[in-house]
Parts: structure tokens; sequence; C-alpha cells
């Protein structure tokens, strides 16, 4: 399974969470936001990562291509998470300008109608992720790491075209029910292991990673 860490500010950091077992560290590359860090931040925290291979996803809000591709050299990226209203043509045309770049497209869930838009990404795309629709937070400029929770019965039948990411206030507490319930191929966590914004908690880092692996093994 696919454990990515998003919202990672800090080198000491993201070099523990990516020992710790994590498959991806997410960086977020929004200037509104409070776990904003700069493409050279980015690449600080990278350069201190183990040798062994991490995906390094950066998280954008509707930024114009030239700002994606810059920051994704800059900060050595992997992969790119598009947060806001980017359409699939728009997915298009940023893989024609990252060819090598994974593209990782995040939809906030208000319904199944958001469920259905899924399919038009279908070639435009790597992955999807899926996250919770928070109307205050939304209004408010936020488009992620607010906690909130999706509805998880309501993907219980969920099977896209492509892997699939599950987010929005996943936990070390309630990260196994999300997880038998709807078996995503992965997951997204941000505030539900942090002291504050941006601050991860790596006692709770561990204890996430440690109830996923115990899982992974059992169903192996």
């Amino acid at each position: 399974m696919r454990i990515k860490i998003c919202g990672i500010t800090q080198p000491d950091q993201g070099r523990s969470i990516a020992q710790l077992g994590a498959t991806a560290l997410g960086f977020i590359c929004v200037r509104q936001s409070s776990r904003y860090v700069t493409p050279e931040q980015i690449r600080a925290v990278v350069e201190n990562l183990p040798t062994s291979p991490i995906d390094r996803v950066g998280v954008f809000v509707d930024a114009a291509i030239e700002e994606i591709v810059g920051t994704a050299a800059i900060g050595q990226l992997s992969a790119v998470q598009l947060h806001g209203s980017e359409s699939p043509q728009f997915c298009r045309k940023l893989r024609e300008a990252l060819p090598h770049t994974e593209i990782i497209k995040a939809l906030r869930v208000q319904s199944a109608e958001t469920l259905q838009q899924t399919q038009s990404y279908e070639g435009a795309i790597d992955a999807l992720l899926l996250d919770a629709f928070d109307p205050q937070a939304s209004h408010a400029g936020m488009y992620g790491g607010t906690g909130r929770t999706l509805d998880w019965l309501s993907l219980k039948h969920f099977r896209p075209f492509c892997p699939w990411l599950l987010a929005g206030g996943i936990t070390p507490d309630n990260v196994l029910e999300a997880v038998s319930q709807i078996h995503p191929d992965g997951i997204d966590v941000s505030s539900g292991v942090e002291k504050s914004a941006g601050d991860k908690d790596l006692a709770k880092v561990t204890r996430l990673l440690h109830q996923l692996q115990s899982r992974m093994l059992v169903d192996s």
C-alpha cells in the first residue's frame, strides 16, 4: 500500500519519516497554506533523504504549468498533485510538459457526481486522490489538511480506472477502519500526524505506519 505523509516542511522530519517506511512525502506548494514550502526548501528536504527511493510529491492548486515545471525541477519532484479545479485538458498539457513525472488529480468529494467526474480524467492522469469537502475550509481558501473525514461507506464500491489514494481526517486511530472498509491503493495523511501545521509528530507517524505494516503482514 502507498503511504503518503503530506505537509513536510523540515528536512530532519522528512528523513525520519522516510526511514520509518512511508512511501511518499508531500510538499505544499500553495503560498496561502500554513504548510507552504518554497522549491528551495523542498530541495533541502529531498537532499537529506536516505538513499532508498521515495516519491516526492508537490501539491499545487490552480497553478500555471510554468510554475509547476519550475518547482518540479528545483525541488526534484517525482510527482505533482493537483488539488484545485484543474481540467482533464490541463492535466494532458502538464503531462506533455512533464512526461516523466507522475500526475495525481485530487478531488474533494461532495456527492456521487464527484465520483462520476473522475471518469473524465482517464488518460490524462496517473492516479486519483479523494479528499473530504469542507465548505468552511473551502471558503477560507483551504484545499486540504483540514482533518475532516469522508463518508467512507460512499466509496465502498468505488473502482476507478487508475490507482487511488484516500485522504481526509485519517489518523493512527481510524486508519485501519478506513482501509478495511474501502480498500484504497494508498492513503494520504497530513493533519492526523501533526503537532501543529507543518510540524509532524513522529510518534503518531510511527503508530500509523505500524498499524498499516501489521495489517499488510496479516494480509500477505
